[in-house]
């Protein structure tokens, strides 16, 4: 073995993570460093000792090597959090093609300066009865913000100043002027072990027990598995979370819960703080630098041992990790859009074997991935195929717009679902609407017959562009957009499309009693904006909640009795070969937020394609009718899980380029073909969905194979060539194993 050389971080909780130093590796050690690995180095002028991260082992350096000082020694137990996480980043770097540093950024809790601030509380100075009498006072007169604080201050006895500010929404001059009246007082947090209130713990029905039992006999016997819930809507698969972590933390092991939306935590955070109080730290992009920090160092100094958020928690740096719950494992956001893109089922499996930790992948409607390996037997397949309670899954209801374009209803509310929602409102019940809304571009379809225009090669609709071309994004098929139905003759044909500011106004229009909210990429950019729509929305402050996907997914509201799916072929008809599956886990998750509590759900799917296996599967509530629906299809078309595919995105800020370099690349593709078992399938390069984006022009390769490792394999050969060869300067060249959205 020749010398090698290693990249060493020596301050991995610095903003400047691509600062790393370069250094020998000495023969005698040459086989106990690797990527992760903390060693001891001598830094700086004066050469003092100091402790680093191997970040890369390489053969070439990039100084003279008589002046590259060498590691000193590996440091003894130094299998650390940060060892996990930097080796977790290595596993990035190969699975998903980044740079070290790219993926060292992705993965490592960087600290921010910032001045740390006390943290106010507030306790009720008053009896129960005087502040109840209090309450009823403040009630007629209608001093809504007093009246929700002291109604908080009632139930929890003491809360933060931050919760009082935020979630009642009271100025902080009232605050002073309740604690001169002698109502509160500003205190000092007294920190105690929490104890859970044993009237809110549920007892687990059969199913959920078994499940439990299941997972904890493993679990107990040192067995570290990777677990597939599968349970329907309402099936209680959060208890069941909960008791599993409660067993993990009693043996004194930490966990994370991923959710796959911000929207999700303001329900989620709740029910874990009722059963681990204070021992719940929540990490997500919202969060602010300083937030984020805190929460970091509670964290890392054993504070809190149950981290709860988006993607990125799965990188939280816990200690002696016992158990990772990916809820919702299905969902398109557990996969980066940024390099390095990696999805979040896979990175926690890694985590979770480095850690000899289990995990726990959660959903009513199960990726078909995660489902086939599940039946293959390389995941433990555990079920609930009943609501939690007595409660019933919802009657579902699809209406044919076809026939309400025949009858002459041009409105985007269809008599069925116009009747339902008048008499939810006049029995003082609540409505989700949701519009099934994906991506920049709509699809065309005929409004007389329903047809939908389609590639002739591919099983995908027609992506509409604004120049007026209808293309294909898997094969580079393009035609004109047409005026006439191919199959009917009709002339209304359109771009399919619909936006939530245009169904509220609608809303408004034709149910003008009704108080609505709206919950979109544009109502919920603000900080806590997710959490106080979805407050207001429980405290019944209105009828109507109508939002884009971030409304469907894990919500539990029992005055919810109808759902109405305003277009369920925004999504059917999405130029990916995944359409068909999204729209099903949408639909069902949307179907799921009705009929939750006592009331009987009913839920109403607007469609042109009542047909269609997707849409009879979730009007049956049957997942295993749509699998094997799905699974023949992707079989016959060799789409994943029965094949994989590498996609090659090429920018350049010169179109010509662009187009210029996705040639060479296919054709460096072709040379390397040698056997014919190894040969993958190119499809044509071509413009990506989005062929210009902020002045960059982008060229787009699919690479399909069975073999994963002979994609990964291809990709190894190709990044340091394009990195070294002069033709590929200045173009950037990213790469995406089994996309969940197409370039």
């Amino acid at each position: 073995m020749g010398q090698l050389f290693a990249d060493i971080i020596i301050d991995i909780s610095h903003e400047a993570l691509d600062r790393v130093f370069e250094y020998r590796v000495p023969f005698s050690l040459s086989g106990q460093i690797a990527p992760g690995c903390r060693v001891c180095v001598p830094f700086g002028q004066g050469n003092r000792e100091t402790e680093g991260y191997v970040v890369a082992l390489k053969t070439e350096p990039e100084y003279a090597p008589e002046k590259i000082k060498e590691i000193l020694s590996v440091v003894a137990d130094s299998v650390s959090v940060e060892s996990q996480l930097i080796k977790v980043a290595d596993f990035l770097r190969k699975r998903y093609g980044s740079s070290m540093i790219q993926a060292l950024r992705t993965v490592l809790p960087v600290k921010k300066k910032v001045r740390h601030k006390e943290e106010e509380w507030i306790s009720l100075c008053l009896e129960n009865a005087q502040a109840e009498e209090l309450l009823a006072n403040w009630e007629k007169r209608h001093w809504s913000a007093r009246s929700r604080l002291l109604t908080m201050l009632l139930k929890e006895k003491t809360i933060s100043a931050q919760d009082a500010l935020k979630q009642c929404k009271v100025a902080r001059k009232d605050l002073k002027k309740l604690e001169e009246q002698g109502v509160l007082c500003f205190a000092a947090k007294q920190k105690k072990d929490f104890v859970p209130d044993p009237s809110k713990i549920p007892v687990l029905n059969p199913e959920q027990k078994n499940v439990v039992e299941h997972f904890l006999e493993d679990y107990d016997r040192g067995e570290r598995k990777t677990y597939l819930l599968y349970g329907v809507t309402g099936s209680g698969k959060t208890e069941v979370y909960l008791n599993l972590l409660e067993h993990i933390l009693k043996e004194g092991k930490t966990g994370i819960v991923l959710i796959p939306e911000i929207s999700l935590t303001f329900q989620t955070v709740r029910r874990f703080r009722e059963r681990f109080g204070e021992r719940i730290a929540l990490l997500h992009s919202r969060m602010s630098g300083g937030e984020r920090t805190q929460a970091i160092e509670r964290i890392a100094s054993g504070e809190a041992d149950v981290v709860i958020g988006p993607r990125s928690a799965l990188f939280a740096p816990l200690k002696n990790l016992g158990i990772i719950i990916m809820d919702e494992e299905h969902d398109g956001a557990y996969k980066s859009d940024t390099t390095p893109k990696y999805h979040a089922r896979e990175t926690a499996i890694y985590r979770a074997k480095l850690a000899g930790a289990s995990v726990v992948l959660g959903s009513a409607t199960p990726s078909v991935e995660s489902y086939s390996r599940a039946l293959s037997g390389e995941y433990v397949l555990l079920t609930l195929k009943k609501r939690a309670g007595d409660a019933r899954l919802p009657l579902v209801e699809t209406v044919d717009l076809r026939e309400e374009f025949k009858e002459g209803n041009r409105s985007m509310f269809s008599r069925r679902l116009r009747e339902e929602i008048n008499r939810c409102l006049a029995r003082k019940e609540q409505i989700m609407l949701f519009l099934n809304r994906r991506g920049f571009a709509g699809f065309v379809s005929c409004r007389s017959c329903g047809h939908v225009i389609k590639c002739p090669h591919c099983d995908v609709s027609l992506t509409y562009h604004r120049n007026g071309s209808l293309r294909c994004h898997y094969c580079g098929f393009e035609t004109q957009y047409i005026r006439q139905c191919p199959v009917c003759k009709s002339p209304h044909v359109a771009a399919f499309g619909l936006g939530t500011e245009k169904v509220e106004a609608a809303i408004k229009k034709e149910f003008p009693e009704a108080g609505v909210l709206r919950m979109d990429m544009d109502t919920t950019r603000k900080k806590h904006s997710h959490e106080e729509i979805l407050s207001a929305f429980s405290r019944k402050e209105a009828d109507i909640l109508l939002g884009t996907q971030m409304i469907v997914k894990g919500h539990d509201y029992a005055n919810v009795t109808l759902v109405g799916i305003l277009a369920a072929d925004m999504s059917l008809h999405g130029p990916d070969y995944r359409s068909g599956e999204r729209t099903f886990q949408l639909l069902c998750q949307a179907a799921g937020r009705a009929g939750r509590g006592e009331k009987e759900g009913k839920v109403i799917i607007q469609t042109y394609n009542p047909e269609h296996y997707a849409l009879q599967a979730a009007a049956h509530h049957s997942y295993e009718e749509f699998y094997r629906e799905e699974y023949a299809y992707r079989r016959l078309m060799g789409y994943p899980p029965c094949a994989h595919f590498l996609v090659i995105l090429i920018q350049s800020g010169d179109e010509s380029q662009a187009v210029l370099a996705a040639g060479r690349i296919q054709k460096m593709i072709e040379k390397s073909q040698e056997k014919e078992e190894d040969r993958v399938l190119i499809l044509n390069p071509g413009q990506a969905v989005i062929a210009k984006m902020r002045d960059v022009y982008r060229q787009v390769i699919y690479v399909r194979h069975e073999s994963e490792q002979r994609l990964l394999s291809l990709r190894e050969r190709l990044e340091p060539v394009l990195a070294s060869h002069p033709v590929f300067a200045g173009i950037q060249v990213q790469y995406d194993l089994d996309p969940m959205n197409f370039m």
